[in-house]
């Protein structure tokens, strides 16, 4: 008989991803005993305009955060659509690829929280997913109206807004971002 499995969902624009997206995921994974987490760049948000974008650089910059680590993976899905990207057509297509057994859960930093209800579709999403919402700094979790799973994880206060603008500045991101992602941005002179 097979094992349902328990997937981690973390999307984003990865603008650039960061040891906080990582440690976000690994904590997650640990805590929730996950088969595996998958990163999900976002190709258009809904909900912000990304500056500097250019969304294979960061689909190759989140593929070089995740290697290494083969609970990680990447999923191409919402670039391939070349659309906005909802989080709940995403996740009916995750219910198809993994089938209904497949448990999902949605990972998310309190940052987040305030945007909630106004998702495309909410009541939906959180019927295919557990939402699991992660502490950020300066970002306490309030009362909340609907049914989620909070984790704890390092306060590491580190924003993908804060190192580009060290990059645009010309300041060090070493030790913010895995290593193979600092040169990738100096190598192609991103954010500057």
């Amino acid at each position: 008989m097979n094992k349902k499995q328990r997937i981690g969902i973390l999307g984003g624009t990865f603008n650039p991803p960061h040891i906080g997206h990582l440690v976000l995921a690994q904590e997650v994974l640990n805590k929730l005993k996950l088969d595996k987490v998958i990163f999900i760049p976002t190709y258009l948000p809904p909900h912000k305009k990304i500056m500097y974008d250019n969304a294979y650089m960061r689909y190759k910059m989140t593929l070089l955060a995740c290697k290494g680590n083969p609970k990680f993976e990447v999923s191409k899905f919402e670039l391939e659509k070349r659309t906005v990207s909802y989080s709940i057509d995403t996740l009916r297509e995750l219910k198809k690829r993994y089938g209904e057994k497949a448990e999902l859960f949605f990972i998310t930093g309190s940052d987040s929280l305030n945007e909630l209800e106004s998702w495309k579709d909410i009541d939906e999403v959180l019927k295919l997913v557990k939402f699991v919402v992660a502490n950020r700094p300066n970002f306490p979790i309030k009362k909340l109206n609907r049914k989620v799973i909070l984790i704890e994880v390092p306060a590491l206060d580190i924003s993908s807004f804060m190192i580009r603008n060290r990059v645009h500045n010309s300041q060090s991101i070493r030790y913010l971002v895995p290593e193979s992602v600092r040169k990738f941005i100096i190598r192609h002179r991103l954010y500057k």
